[in-house]
């Protein structure tokens, strides 16, 4: 607990408030080294005065100031050993959201940090965060053909029941694992290669390991799993390595014979896998008023991430609905779907990105997409829609020749 006085003297001569406020205990965040960035959070409820300024410092530098940002932009007075790798989100004035983002995170930048602001009046705390780098990181080797495979995550015991535990895919892509609790609400975040492959128990031991199923080569890479405990965050890295074991001669020769069987019924399997195996599949009978492509991931995303809808097959590839700077952006939308596609409203500050898409028609079905952008891709999802054609029945009022009593079928095929 820190014990901060603060003296404002007033216009009137002799006149100061003399102010005592306690800090709590900072919160903790775990990094590995060689983490792409480090968020340390810092959000502020009350209210802000004209012309403000964010601080970030560490009372065990000199100069101690770690970023410092004004609403015009970033100030510059920094200590050296933080230059180009530290940044505030440009709207923070706007959110109270200060949290600092610290890129290449080394053993050096361990420490406690102070989040604070000032106007033109006053320096106001807003919060402490205690900063941990660690240079270990854990390998998991896997031999192909594995049933499972234990990811190992320990933190401190006794954790309380609302903790939160992610287990997320930073390379080669980033790919949400798994999320717990597992509730249909969280159940929606998790990308499709993972459906019904993970498990994770929350043990009072602080084991919060995750068992990934049937691993295969796709699976190589790095995994965080992160512990949101109160406060504190509580980050691991686990590297993943599939391990193929030495092939014998006689199954080379089965191989090939295998290769050229699937050459000759690739179109066969490609079509089992687009349309069967495929992990979000969406059916709907054309005429309905609309149709949801359901996608919800972490709420209170950052105000720059970009919301790419897209239809990838059948060829060419277009652009059904973007979300960008907080609206809908109509010129970059294909005219085929002008109007018809919408998205519920503040889909940043809700997680939700689900896509509403009016009067399908059967030339909708296809493969579908949503990415989130900021820079480069955060997050994907896939879908498989398909819009089954209408039964029509011929008009028997033509002139000359009576009709055909069999009902025309509208092609169903996708």
């Amino acid at each position: 607990m820190k014990c901060v006085i603060q003296i404002n003297c007033l216009a009137l001569p002799s006149v100061c408030i003399l102010t005592v406020s306690q800090h709590a205990l900072p919160g903790v965040v775990e990094v590995n080294e060689e983490a792409e960035s480090v968020l340390l959070p810092c959000r502020y409820s009350g209210f802000i005065e004209d012309n403000p300024t964010v601080m970030w410092t560490r009372s065990d530098l000199s100069p101690t100031s770690v970023h410092l940002q004004g609403e015009k932009g970033a100030l510059k007075e920094q200590n050296q050993r933080y230059r180009g790798r530290t940044s505030v989100m440009s709207d923070a004035f706007d959110t109270s959201d200060f949290s600092l983002t610290l890129r290449k995170p080394e053993m050096s930048d361990s420490g406690e940090y102070t989040c604070s602001f000032r106007d033109e009046e006053t320096a106001r705390w807003v919060a402490d965060v205690q900063l941990m780098v660690k240079d270990h990181q854990e390998e998991v080797k896997v031999t192909e053909g594995a049933e499972s495979v234990i990811l190992p995550c320990r933190t401190t015991p006794d954790l309380p029941k609302d903790v939160t535990v992610e287990w997320t895919r930073s390379d080669p892509e980033f790919m949400m694992v798994h999320v717990y609790p597992n509730t249909s609400k969280d159940f929606m975040k998790q990308d499709n290669p993972y459906c019904g492959r993970t498990k994770m128990y929350l043990l009072r031991s602080g084991d919060v390991s995750l068992t990934l199923k049937y691993p295969t080569d796709r699976d190589t890479g790095s995994y965080i799993c992160t512990v949101y405990r109160d406060k504190d965050i509580l980050r691991q890295k686990v590297v993943l390595i599939h391990v193929k074991e030495p092939f014998p001669s006689w199954a080379t020769a089965l191989l090939v014979l295998l290769v050229l069987v699937l050459i000759v019924s690739a179109g066969v399997l490609y079509h089992f896998r687009f349309y069967f195996m495929s992990g979000c599949q969406v059916e709907v009978e054309e005429g309905v008023e609309s149709v949801l492509l359901p996608f919800r991931t972490t709420p209170d995303l950052p105000g720059d991430v970009k919301v790419v809808w897209k239809r990838f097959q059948p060829k060419p590839v277009i652009k059904i609905h973007v979300y960008q700077n907080g609206s809908d952006q109509p010129g970059d939308q294909n005219q085929v779907y002008g109007t018809r596609t919408k998205m519920n409203q503040d889909p940043l500050k809700t997680g939700d990105l689900s896509l509403t898409l009016e009067h399908p028609k059967h030339g909708d079905s296809g493969r579908y997409e949503c990415g989130v952008w900021r820079g480069d891709l955060m997050r994907r999802k896939t879908f498989l829609l398909k819009v089954k054609g209408r039964v029509q029945v011929q008009d028997q009022r033509t002139s000359g020749t009576e009709a055909d009593p069999t009902p025309l079928m509208a092609d169903q095929s996708v």
